[in-house]
């Protein structure tokens, strides 16, 4: 198995991109491809016989992802990804514009069929273990068949990578009853409940920390806002608990005392702990990286990738598909 790694992507690379893929490698014991540029990329690898192959371009964060791929044809996660479509790479890690490494994904690689939208996962700690969240980015507007999709997918992601048997898919929305919800929740509903998925009905944000769903899916727009105030949530917190332990004796130690705990949640909440995630639906791996990933989370992604080959997930969501339509159930409605 070898990853390709786009060096030039994320706000630290190519050294910090750099040193995570040595990291994989020596710790991991997987093989890597270096994707940038040739000069500024081997000035990180030190003594370290690693391939890299030269890309003269690099698409920035803030560039408009579909333009940019059309016209930067030479850049590092371009190239990444070719190496996948052509066979070289088994997998492509990038920490670079997420909306560039789907605009290349899907013109190079394409979709699973019966796919319509890929989806972007994200993973909240629970007092159980972990809820695969999606969409959480990809697609701000979305019809039923979509959120079908999004659901088969992570049920398959969630059992066959992250080892949950018989993953638990709920519906987020702003109440348990079957009929609550705007109009795209209410007619996905139907299409959940006729599928093999083991479906629990609709769930509420709460139900993100508490176990009761192993899979939630909803659509980009609020999948990312969920996120975002998830995360900066445990931020807040942890500073308010900060200055309270500067005020007297007695608020100190009570706050000692719950920062730990804190900073175990947020460590838990801490994106370089699971590195990156699948871009799920298109028909090759590709593991999407937050765009401040320094090594350890780059060497975390790269550990996904291998996971996500070694599952066979592309494999296992054209399967899954397959599935829902012996179920008689239109997921391309």
């Amino acid at each position: 198995m070898r990853i390709a790694i786009d060096a030039m992507g994320g706000d630290y690379a190519p050294q910090e991109v750099v040193a995570g893929a040595l990291q994989a490698r020596r710790e991991l014991g997987i093989d890597v491809i270096l994707v940038g540029d040739q000069e500024k990329v081997r000035a990180f690898t030190g003594e370290a016989d690693v391939e890299i192959v030269h890309a003269s371009q690099v698409i920035g964060m803030g560039e408009q992802p579909v333009l940019a791929v059309r016209r930067k044809q030479d850049a590092s996660l371009v190239r990444a990804i070719r190496l996948v479509k052509e066979g070289i790479a088994s997998a492509m890690v990038s920490a670079g514009n997420t909306g560039a490494v789907m605009a290349a994904s899907l013109l190079e690689l394409g979709r699973i069929t019966g796919i319509d939208r890929p989806a972007l996962v994200g993973l909240f700690p629970n007092v159980k273990g972990q809820t695969v969240l999606l969409d959480v980015g990809a697609n701000v507007d979305c019809r039923p068949h979509h959120l079908l999709q999004f659901a088969i997918m992570g049920s398959v992601y969630a059992e066959m990578v992250l080892g949950m048997p018989s993953p638990r898919v709920g519906l987020l929305n702003i109440g348990e009853e079957e009929g609550k919800g705007n109009e795209l929740t209410q007619a996905a509903y139907p299409l959940l409940r006729e599928t093999a998925l083991n479906f629990i009905g609709n769930v509420e944000g709460r139900d993100l920390f508490n176990g009761r769903a192993d899979v939630v899916v909803c659509d980009g727009f609020v999948g990312n806002v969920v996120l975002k105030s998830g995360e900066g949530l445990v931020m807040a917190l942890q500073h308010v608990l900060e200055k309270e332990i500067k005020r007297n004796l007695m608020t100190r130690v009570a706050a000692l005392m719950t920062l730990t705990s804190l900073k175990e949640l947020r460590h838990r909440f801490d994106y370089s702990e699971y590195g990156g995630v699948p871009l799920l639906g298109i028909n090759g791996v590709v593991v999407v990286s937050h765009g401040s990933s320094q090594a350890r989370a780059i060497r975390n992604a790269i550990r996904v990738a291998r996971e996500a080959v070694e599952s066979n997930l592309v494999a296992a969501i054209a399967g899954g598909l397959a599935r829902a339509l012996l179920q008689g159930v239109n997921a391309n409605a």
